[in-house]
């Protein structure tokens, strides 16, 4: 209820004020905190997708070079050897958690904050008072639309983080962007010391499996844990990072290859099945489809919803096909509907879907269960669109506490326990 009225408050408030509104406010932040960035190296992540992993390559690339580090993502928050999850349903946390946030790091004496940075925490000058060292540009793909009101609005918001960047008083400053995306041109000739791009190209010979992959850098092979090959550019925008701002190759690759599993990232779950079970954040057509081919070779079975109700309606067909097209079985189930019902977002799903008929099951437990019910030896399920989401948001403001990995493993173990009854 409270997020409802804030939004209905939001909306009557003339877009010039409320703009300075949330300028003012994360200055005062910043000011409370005593701009705290400035005695920290600050690195930036942006993009679509790819911002959570490639942090948590970039953490473990400067902990096995011996700096103490800070991080704060959609994951979770991380100072020092202290980490804890992210139960904010906030990606980039607001401007009072951000500025409290870099103050603790500097007195926990880390040498390097990793931060994930949204184009609507942009919009909202969550960036503000923020001196950073570097950003990493990791791609853009349609999303946020209805909220932007364009695809351009969009690229533009998020934009404005290269533009922080060039406005930081520090030196050096690396800008490091993904080649591979038609945006990355801006990023690149942005007035900045260092400007980075990479491509997995020109990372060749490289590799992918359903349990890792491998790449080429600096006459050197890189073995990573995570499966496809967006596993390998979020590895690969670290490694550049990293090897700019002068860490070693071989501290960069004990690093990447010290990340076994990132929660709800392509996230593995081992609970003693015979096949695979997968969860994983995608909620994007192309981040759907990605994770989708990462596993090769098995019957999938792909347990889907759509995040976020009453936005980006455009892609549910989209999305639906993909699965169509891709999945041997289809679940669609409830995920966030918020204020919209949630039977009209599987409805759009559905409608992408002529392949085949899709199986509905609107409680996201029985439809996890169903899917796990089906598995096989050699079989993949795929339980996409939380991740690491902390909760359903229903209608109202209402939230149910949840988690995609924790329900998975207590259905396994279930089933199990069910089979080895049978067979007394």
């Amino acid at each position: 209820m409270l997020a409802g009225l804030k939004f209905a408050v939001h909306r009557t408030i003339p877009s010039p004020v409320l703009n300075a509104y949330h300028f003012v406010l994360a200055i005062l932040a910043a000011l409370i905190y005593g701009f705290p960035s400035r005695d920290i190296v600050v690195v930036g992540v942006t993009g679509t997708k790819g911002k959570s992993s490639t942090i948590e390559f970039l953490n473990a690339i400067f902990e096995a070079a011996g700096w103490k580090t800070a991080l704060a993502s959609s994951i979770r928050f991380k100072i020092g050897e202290k980490s804890r999850p992210n139960l904010l349903r906030m990606t980039m946390a607001g401007r009072f958690a951000l500025q409290r946030f870099l103050s603790k790091a500097g007195h926990a004496k880390c040498n390097i904050a990793f931060l994930e940075m949204t184009s609507e925490g942009a919009r909202q000058h969550r960036h503000r008072g923020i001196s950073l060292n570097a950003l990493i540009f990791t791609n853009l793909a349609p999303e946020h639309i209805e909220s932007h009101g364009s695809l351009e609005a969009y690229a533009n918001a998020k934009f404005e983080l290269g533009k922080q960047l060039a406005r930081s008083r520090k030196r050096p400053r690396y800008m490091v962007a993904n080649a591979d995306d038609t945006q990355s041109p801006r990023y690149l000739t942005l007035p900045i010391e260092h400007a980075l791009p990479f491509s997995l190209g020109a990372a060749g010979p490289f590799s992918t499996s359903e349990s890792g992959g491998s790449f080429r850098f600096e006459k050197t092979d890189i073995q990573i844990s995570q499966p496809g090959e967006f596993s390998l550019r979020n590895a690969l925008a670290a490694a550049t990072l990293a090897r700019a701002m002068g860490i070693e190759i071989e501290a960069i690759a004990r690093g990447l290859a010290n990340v076994k599993n990132i929660p709800g990232r392509a996230e593995r779950i081992e609970a003693g099945q015979d096949f695979i079970v997968v969860v994983d954040y995608a909620h994007t057509p192309d981040s759907l489809q990605a994770i989708y081919d990462a596993y090769p070779g098995h019957r999938r079975i792909c347990v889907l919803g759509s995040t976020g109700g009453g936005r980006d309606m455009w892609k549910r067909p989209v999305m639906g096909s993909i699965a169509d097209a891709t999945c041997d079985h289809v679940i669609l189930t409830n995920e966030d509907p918020y204020d919209e019902d949630p039977k009209t977002i599987v409805e759009g799903l559905a409608r992408g879907m002529t392949k085949q008929v899709p199986e509905i099951i609107m409680d996201r437990r029985v439809a996890i269960r169903a899917a796990l019910s089906l598995g096989k030896a050699g079989d993949a399920i795929i339980i996409t669109g939380k991740g690491t989401d902390p909760c359903i948001c229903g209608p109202r403001g209402s939230k149910n506490p949840w988690s995609d990995a924790g329900v998975a493993r207590e259905e396994i173990q279930a089933l199990r326990t069910a089979t080895a009854s049978e067979t007394r």
